[in-house]
Order: structure tokens, then sequence, then C-alpha cells
């Protein structure tokens, strides 16, 4: 009885983690249509996300280098949330854990890397909600834990980044129209050294990351939901070795999302995107998202 009656709230949830990797200059968590609709007390989530990805194209202030590297990516990620109730606010603490593959081509050469990626540990407040309206807002914070699957003569092709990260976002959801829905993201994210980065196992460090999420929703049923998706992220000009790398973020993306429950208690995602424009770092030329939640 109780997912039957969650079943309009759940059009979507969960976050969906873009960067498990230096190299994928992204949001830190790409979160995901509904995320920030909050579940009453007491309920738990398993999730599995399935995510794959082409990069063939390479960008230096704005231009495409020619014949320049290439990265494709299989990761999974398991995360489980569970919603509980603080001093009359709904609080989600919750446990990512990425796993996967990377295969970078450069020069010629090709470095690939496998295992297990930074463990994400944190929890969303929700300061507003209201039932009745259906707004909501959240601030959430993350700290992504270095104990992933590293490899120093690797540098940055690796699962895990060998740094501790602080991710922090605050969300505003309310409907448009009964049927239309509008949720508004950003994203700060502060970076840990490296200390151990490359074959020589010099220091690389990073600036703040920045940017935004937004999610326009059509709520086709109770158990459908169409939405278009654009992120965009700044910042985060890394440095190697005392070395401005020059490397800072402006990128878009977009993505197309559609969620259903094939049973109460099921839910079924899945997603297609690709960039728009890439100021520094690979074009993402097609993503493939599928994420299966499991209600409890």
């Amino acid at each position: 009885m109780k997912n039957t009656l969650l079943k309009p709230a759940l059009l979507s949830l969960g976050l969906s983690c873009a960067a498990v990797s230096p190299l994928t200059q992204a949001a830190q968590v790409a979160t995901d249509p509904g995320d920030y609709s909050p579940l009453p007390a007491g309920i738990d989530l398993g999730i599995l996300y399935l995510q794959s990805f082409d990069n063939d194209e390479f960008y230096v202030n704005g231009q495409q280098v020619e014949n320049g590297p290439t990265l494709s990516a299989d990761i999974g990620l398991l995360r489980w949330v569970h919603y509980i109730e603080v001093g009359g606010f709904i609080v989600d603490p919750q446990v990512i854990l990425p796993v996967g593959q990377l295969k970078l081509n450069a020069g010629g050469a090709e470095v690939e890397a496998s295992g297990i990626g930074d463990p994400i540990l944190g929890a969303t407040i929700w300061l507003y909600n209201n039932p009745d309206t259906k707004q909501a807002f959240g601030v959430t914070g993350l700290v992504s834990l270095p104990l992933g699957s590293y490899d120093t003569e690797k540098g940055p092709v690796n699962l895990g980044e060998n740094r501790t990260k602080f991710i922090t976002q605050a969300a505003f959801v309310t409907p448009i129209t009964e049927q239309f829905s509008v949720h508004l993201i950003g994203e700060y994210t502060f970076f840990g050294d490296n200390d151990d980065f490359g074959a020589s196992g010099i220091t690389r460090e990073q600036d703040d990351q920045y940017g935004y999420q937004v999610h326009l929703n059509y709520h086709i049923s109770d158990t459908t939901t169409a939405s278009v998706n654009y992120y965009h992220d700044f910042g985060a000009e890394s440095e190697v070795a005392g070395v401005d790398q020059q490397d800072e973020l402006n990128n878009n993306r977009w993505q197309f999302t559609v969620q259903h429950f094939v049973q109460p208690d099921l839910q079924v995602q899945v997603q297609y995107g690709r960039s728009i424009s890439v100021e520094n770092g690979f074009f993402e030329n097609d993503r493939i998202n599928l994420r299966f939640v499991k209600v409890f």
C-alpha cells in the first residue's frame, strides 16, 4: 500500500554521478528530473544506474583539436537512500558507489582503467516542502572520499581521483501547470589536492567548479514523465606541479529523459544526451543512461 500511494511522488528521483574521473569535465553530480521532490520519512530506495558514453572530439579554448584524444566509458552506480524526519524537516542520508571502466586513446597510445570509483556520502535537507502546492526547496551536502581504484602512472585515467571533493547543491521545484513542472538546481564543488598525480607523483590542484541544471518535465500520467534537461558547468581550472593548465570549463549539454513505473514499486528511466558546446575538454557525442529504482 505504501508504494502505491507513493507512485505520483516517485515520478523521478536519484542522483546521477557524471564525473567519476577528472577526464569527464562535467557536473560533479548531475541530477535527474524529480531528484528534489521529497518523499515521506521511512521510505528506502535502492537504485542502479548504467551509463555509457563516447567522446571522440577534444576542445581547447573552444577549438577542436585535430586528431585529439578520445574517451569512452561504461559506468555503473549503486545508490541507497533513506528518508527520515529531523526537527520537522525531511532529510535523506545516502551513499553512492561507482564502478566501471574507462578507455583513453591519445597520441596513438591507449590507456584503460577499471575498478571501483570514490564513494560519495551525504544528504539533502528540505528547508521548504509544501505538499499542497508541490513546491519544495532543498540543500544538499556530499563528500567524495578518496577510496576508489587509483594507479599513479595512469594520471587522470582512473575511477578513483585520490582526493577529497565537497559537493553542494541547492534546488527549487515548482509546478507550472497541472502537467508541467520545472526544477532549478545550482551546484558548487570544492576540490582537495591530489598529491600523487602521474608517474612522478606530482601535485594536481583544481579551482572550485560551479554550474546549474534545469529540468522541464511533462507529466504524462501518474506513472510516466518525459523531460528535457540542460546542464552548464563553469570554472574548475586545474594546476599541475604549479603550472596552470588553462582548462577552465564553460561547457553545456542537453538530455532527454523518459521515466515509467513498470510496477508500483519499480521505476525505469531511459536517457539520451550530447554536448552543445565545449570550451575545454571532451565533446560528448552520445550519452545513454539507464536507471532502475526499487522502493522499499
